[in-house]
């Protein structure tokens, strides 16, 4: 028989289902109801010979027989029945009749449709000729119809591809990229295989179907997708296909299960017996079978050779075991002395021990001294923590105080009010002083008047002349235009005290209007200062990051990294480590709260503090806190408010954990609450239990105490010039310099404006104070003029009195009126002077309200320094006992870490004696009263020096030799041992070998039998009769068939060659021979492409009938028939589905879709 090789996966006989495909390959149908039960012919199989319980190695001259023996037992893979006709015949007469009844019972039987493993639709996507076409197959029979170039074919294309299937075995490309449609970039095809019953693949994950989808490329690509009966993807992996496929025995590359256009026009036409045989054989898997059992033939050939070159192995160890013995022999001598050795060992070991013993009692008492001291150190800490404590109550006590104090802002605001008022009085004093001295020098021109005209009476009674009545009307005349002219002028007086004092209120409005707007502009030129100090800071800080914390803090921190100190490094300052997250809402606020903790420093060792002090005042930094505390990370979780509560500490994030816990301690961020507002920082304390304190953004510190009360107290607002305000800005120097540069332009423009209307409001106040100067001149002079005219008036009465010498009653009239306008000045200045009284008694109480004030603000500040006195000597009262709590707990530390650091290496030393004891008492009994160490080494040492120079006449140690007999007698065993069991499992694999190339031949026997016998049957339904002639040496099939025409022609011989027979009568007869083959395979589903191209409708009738027949009996089976005639005269039953495919039109670029008939 001709050699065949293909790649082998498996050659178990009997595996359980869900194995490859090799498991199920043997099965000719799974629900085939017939069973055919033969014995086959016995082989020779060799007993494999009982091993003897004890043998410590293999005798050379047992493995040399049993290597003979298999060099001499040779499987030879030819044909052992080729010649045994007679075993043939006796085969098919016993079995012929029993094949044919089962034939016959199962042809009047109606098949079921199978569970799992058929398909149930098809579905393409760009996929050659169809740009969307689908199928729904029925269970059993399926008819593809249509005229040529419908794209029948595609169908069997897309089934192999989608079931992974090569591209060259449809006959159709050489290559994915040839099923792609023309002008598209990519094509889908999509099988669903039914999943159902108990054989169900994976039933629980895919459900009752299974859908493969396969999408590829023209740049090559492909991929799969296998989802559930759901739609959902359950693997992209070739390798789930593959198992899918070996489940349900679908074999898509086999040519028996899907035969192409081509293969089938091939086999139907013009195939060789060679080429129908090469068919049977592959169709049934016979030949890849033979294959892999040469294969394995191969294997063991080569292993038979290996082994032999391993037993020429053999004389070589055993020589080398032979050598190590003789030599091991010799140096056996030394053993005297190695005892003497041995016995020092011992001795040496427990020396050792011993030793380790007296050391580990030094520990002890070292230890006990230790602990000794810990005591008293720790009742000092105590003492220290309660100071620390008293402290810290004494500072929290004074600070309430000092808050309690309040402060006098009120007071200054009142104080304001009063000087606002005081000034007030004040000018309208000076104003009533004014027109006092007015009047009083009215009075006196007034009783100079007076005087004169008493003068004048008394002068008048004197006189005795006569004077005419001429003269007498002119003064009468002359003095009543005097009088007219006296009252002009004291109207207009009179008007212009009234203007007058309106200049005054007018100048007064101004020269306040004046002082406010220079207050005004001293604050904005203040804030032109501060900015353009900011502007010189960010310069600075743009050279130097650390200008905001101190004077030359680059040169102080690269002097403080020089420097030794008794503890850690100081840390700080902390502004460098802590970062507002909302600058913009609470950095002013912060700036006030934490701004004076921001330039501090911290270190760990309290003798450390004196250096950095002063440290800091050599470099211009003496306001600088420096903290002492140890680097403790505590856990503050505990302490902090609820996390409703926006506290301090959440509204910073601070990169230093030691600095983070300093700020705990000493700014207590973690429980002071941040607000927007000074109520709502009240009302969040309410709900706090205890109280607590906060502080708000409007600038207020609100505390709530556990009894309920509460107290509020503004937050003093860091100035604009403050190194402070470059605080937690969360700006680089270049923004913050931008910032202050445009807040100093507009603090400029502002002082610019406010300077302007100062000097328009002086200006102004000048120009009403010069009015109401000019006012008072002219008042002044109207005043003269109004005494000038009363004067010549007083004049012309008096020369009137004069020319009438006896009537003076015009002098005394005159004299009257000076009287009562003198009476009338005195009034009006009481009424002044009252007024000027009124005025000084209101300012009393103010003056006195003024002092008081200044007499609490500096009662308050005395109190306010003394508080914060009491607060600086209770703050350094708490640092020094800090200081010794630290210095007492360091100490204790230390000690403990002593007392530790002794507990630790004695136990080091009670392990090591506890181990060099475990290992000695291991070693060898105890040796009491062991000798020193040192001399016991030097005894080990004599013997041993001298058992190397034995060593060194030998070439090696006693060990040494001893390893060296033993390995070489191990590599012995060894390599027998190894070599007797690959012997005895080559020898096992031929026996296996004969046993399934029998099984083989009986198979092929069987399959051969049941294909004649079937073919037989398939021929007797048209009335010929044949026969299936197998040459399994030659490897031919030839068919023999006698038609009627045939028998009446060639003398009643009805072994005919088939070459006489007509094209549809030769394409009936290999029908026939495919049926009967199909009968050999277990694949569920069966493809067949024009099997009647060369039939002539009678024939074509009869086989389609005997096809329809034959699925219809077939028990879970599938049948696929493509033919491009049409079904009129063909009857179809229930089980039968035709699909026919629409007709091509000229020009058209895709087909319609396919439409089905059942």
């Amino acid at each position: 028989m001709a050699k065949r090789r293909v790649t082998v996966e498996d050659d178990v006989e009997d595996r359980s289902e869900g194995s490859s495909s090799g498991a199920k390959r043997a099965r000719f149908d799974r629900h085939d109801p017939e069973v055919i039960n033969y014995q086959p012919e016995p082989v020779d199989e060799p007993q494999p010979t009982r091993s003897r319980a004890r043998r410590r190695a293999v005798d050379d001259e047992d493995v040399m027989n049993i290597i003979g023996e298999d060099e001499a037992d040779v499987v030879d893979f030819r044909d052992q029945h080729a010649d045994d006709e007679t075993a043939e015949a006796r085969f098919e007469e016993e079995h012929e009749e029993e094949i044919r009844e089962s034939i016959r019972q199962r042809n009047k039987l109606q098949g079921g449709v199978a569970k799992f493993g058929i398909i149930e639709a098809v579905e393409m996507h760009q996929f050659m000729c169809h740009k969307y076409l689908t199928f729904k197959f029925g269970p059993q029979i399926n008819f593809i119809i249509g005229h040529n170039g419908s794209g029948k074919s595609a169908v069997l294309s897309a089934i192999t591809v989608a079931l992974g299937g090569k591209a060259t075995s449809t006959g159709r490309g050489n290559g994915l990229k040839a099923f792609i449609r023309e002008g598209q970039s990519a094509s889908e095809v999509s099988i669903q295989l039914k999943n159902q019953g108990e054989e169900a693949y994976k039933h629980d994950i895919y459900g009752d179907s299974i859908i493969i989808t396969r999408t590829f490329t023209n740049q090559g690509s492909s991929s799969y997708k296998i989802k559930s009966r759901d739609g959902k993807l359950i693997s992209t992996k070739r390798e789930e296909l593959s198992a899918i496929c070996d489940h349900m025995n679908i074999q898509v590359d086999n040519p028996m299960n899907v035969l192409t256009q081509d293969a089938a026009r091939q086999f139907l036409s013009a195939s060789h017996p060679s080429d129908k045989y090469k068919f049977f054989l592959r169709g049934t898997q016979l030949s890849q079978l033979s294959e892999e059992y040469e294969t394995c033939l191969e294997n063991i050939s080569q292993t038979t050779k290996v082994l032999m070159r391993k037993r020429e192995a053999i004389p070589d160890l055993q020589a080398q075991f032979k050598e190590a013995s003789a030599r091991f022999q010799e140096a056996s001598k030394a053993r005297e002395q190695r005892h003497k050795a041995d016995e020092l060992k011992k001795e040496l070991a427990w020396a050792h021990v011993g030793t380790k013993e007296d050391e580990l009692r030094d520990r002890m008492k070292e230890r006990e001294k230790l602990e000794r001291r810990l005591p008293k150190i720790q009742q000092s800490l105590t003492s220290a923590e309660a100071k620390f404590q008293a402290a810290t109550l004494d500072v929290e006590r004074l600070e309430q105080e000092h808050e309690t104090l309040g402060n006098v802002e009120h007071l200054r605001g009142r104080k304001r009010e009063l000087q606002e008022l005081i000034r007030t009085n004040k000018n309208k004093i000076m104003d009533l002083k004014n027109e006092e001295r007015t009047m009083s020098d009215s009075i006196l021109a007034v009783k100079r008047q007076i005087e004169s005209l008493e003068s004048r009476i008394h002068a008048e009674q004197a006189k005795s002349a006569a004077h005419s009545q001429t003269q007498v009307d002119e003064l009468n005349a002359r003095f009543e235009q005097t009088k007219d002219e006296l009252r002009s002028a004291e109207e207009q007086l009179r008007e212009l005290e009234r203007e007058s004092e309106t200049k005054r209120s007018e100048a007064q409005a101004v020269r306040t209007q004046a002082e406010d707007a220079e207050r005004e502009l001293r604050t904005a030129q203040k804030d032109v200062s501060d900015a353009n100090e900011q502007i010189t800071r960010c310069k600075e800080q743009q050279n130097n990051s650390l200008a905001p914390y101190g004077r030359n803090m680059n040169a102080v921190l690269e002097q403080i990294g020089r420097m030794r100190w008794h503890g850690q490094k100081p840390v700080g300052p902390f502004g460098t480590f802590v970062k507002v997250k909302d600058p913009k809402t609470w950095a002013p606020l912060l700036r006030s709260v934490l701004g004076g903790f921001m330039t501090s420093f911290a270190v760990t060792d309290a003798r450390d503090m004196p250096v950095l002090k002063k440290l800091f005042r050599e470099s211009g930094n003496p306001g600088i806190n420096i903290f002492v505390s140890e680097v403790d990370l505590f856990d503050y979780r505990e302490g902090e408010l609820d996390q409703r509560y926006f506290t301090v500490l959440r509204a910073i994030e601070v990169s230093d954990e030691y600095v983070l816990r300093i700020l705990i301690n000493q700014a207590n961020i973690e429980r002071t609450l941040l607000a927007r507002t000074r109520k709502e920082a009240d009302e969040q304390l309410k709900e706090i239990r205890g109280g607590g304190v906060g502080v708000a953004a409007d600038m207020y510190r609100v505390r709530r105490y556990p009894d309920g009360g509460g107290q509020s107290s503004p937050i003093q607002v860091v100035r604009s010039g403050d190194p402070r305000n470059l605080l937690f800005t969360n700006e680089d120097a270049d923004s913050q310099l931008r910032r202050w540069q445009e807040h100093a332009q507009q603090a400029d423009a502002k002082c610019r404006e406010i300077n302007k209307r100062t000097l328009e409001s002086r200006q102004q106040f000048t120009e009403l104070q010069k009015a109401a100067e000019a006012c008072k001149a002219q008042a002044g002079r109207l005043h003269r003029s109004i005494m000038t005219l009363k004067r010549t008036r007083d004049q012309i009465q008096t020369e009137i009195n004069d020319s009438v010498l006896v009537e003076t009653s015009g002098l005394d009239e005159a004299l009257q009126e000076m009287v009562r306008e003198r009476e009338s000045i005195r009034a009006q200045f009481e009424a002044v002077e009252q007024q000027k009284l009124k005025y000084d008694e209101a300012q009393k109480p103010l003056v006195e309200e003024m002092n008081t004030i200044k007499e609490q603000e500096n009662e308050f500040e005395g109190r306010r320094q003394a508080a914060a006195a009491r607060i600086e000597q209770a703050v350094e009262r708490r640092l020094e006992a800090q200081n010794e709590q630290g210095h007492y707990a360091r100490k204790l530390a230390e000690e403990q870490k002593k007392v530790d650091d002794a507990k630790a290496v004695e136990d080091a030393v009670q392990k090591e004696f506890e181990l060099w004891t475990a290992k000695a008492e291991e070693y060898c009994a105890r040796v009491e009263n062991p000798r020193k160490a040192e001399e016991v080494q030097r005894n080990l040492d004599s013997v041993q020096k001298a058992l190397k120079d034995r060593e060194k006449r030998h070439g090696a140690t006693v060990e040494e030799m001893t390893l060296e007999v033993n390995k070489a007698q191990l590599a012995l065993d060894t390599a027998q041992k190894d070599l007797k069991i690959m012997v005895a499992l080559n020898k096992a694999l031929k026996a296996s070998l004969r046993i399934r190339l029998q099984k083989w031949h009986d198979f092929r026997r069987h399959i051969a039998f049941r294909c004649k016998v079937v073919f037989q049957y398939h021929l007797s339904n048209r009335g010929y009769f044949g026969k299936v002639l197998f040459n399994h040496q030659d490897g031919t099939l030839q068919l023999k068939v006698q038609t009627d025409d045939l028998n009446n022609t060639q003398q009643g011989s009805r072994d005919k060659d088939p070459r006489s027979l007509s094209g549809g009568e030769k394409s009936f007869a290999t029908i026939c021979l495919l049926l009967a083959m199909w009968e050999s395979i277990g694949s569920p589903i069966r493809c067949l492409d024009e099997f009647d191209v060369f039939m002539d409708a009678v024939n074509r009738r009869i086989s389609m009938k005997m096809m329809i027949d034959t699925a219809n009996s077939s028990d879970g089976k599938q049948y696929v028939l493509i033919t491009p005639q049409n079904m009129q005269n063909i009857h179809v039953g229930t089980t039968v589905r035709v699909h026919r495919m629409s007709d091509p039109e000229r020009g058209q670029g895709t087909l319609a879709y396919g439409s089905s008939v059942a």
